[in-house]
């Protein structure tokens, strides 16, 4: 939806670009993401934007492109650091898959590897 009213849109100006992001936000919002997660994306495309502007780039592939890397970045494993269990406490992993995509396995597999670490699994 907001990427299809950028499309049609016949001039993409400040006011175009707001309402799109507006519409990702909310969508976002609706997703159950993070307030400071899609407030963050919202300014850093803004910003983006104001930089690369006037390279000569359509506008509204830019607006695409700055989203998707965006949202791809707040996505990457490199922005957080790789979970480790501590020992003494209690340590919660949530598998979350479709039907059939193998979770019960891959919990059992994982018990039974930390289990035989000595650590007690429930």
């Amino acid at each position: 939806g907001a990427f299809r009213q950028l499309n049609s849109a016949t001039v993409v100006d400040e006011e175009a670009v707001e309402a799109c992001l507006k519409q990702i936000a909310t969508a976002l919002l609706q997703a159950d993401v993070n307030v400071k997660i899609v407030a963050t994306l919202r300014s850093n495309v803004k910003k983006r934007l104001e930089l690369e502007d006037g390279s000569g780039i359509n506008r509204r592939k830019l607006i695409q492109r700055l989203v998707f890397e965006e949202l791809t970045g707040a996505l990457s494993p490199e922005s957080r650091k790789p979970f480790k269990p501590k020992k003494g406490y209690p340590n919660i992993v949530m598998f979350v898959g479709l039907q059939g995509s193998g979770k019960t396995t891959t919990c059992t597999k994982f018990a039974h590897h930390y289990s035989r670490k000595g650590w007690k699994c429930a």
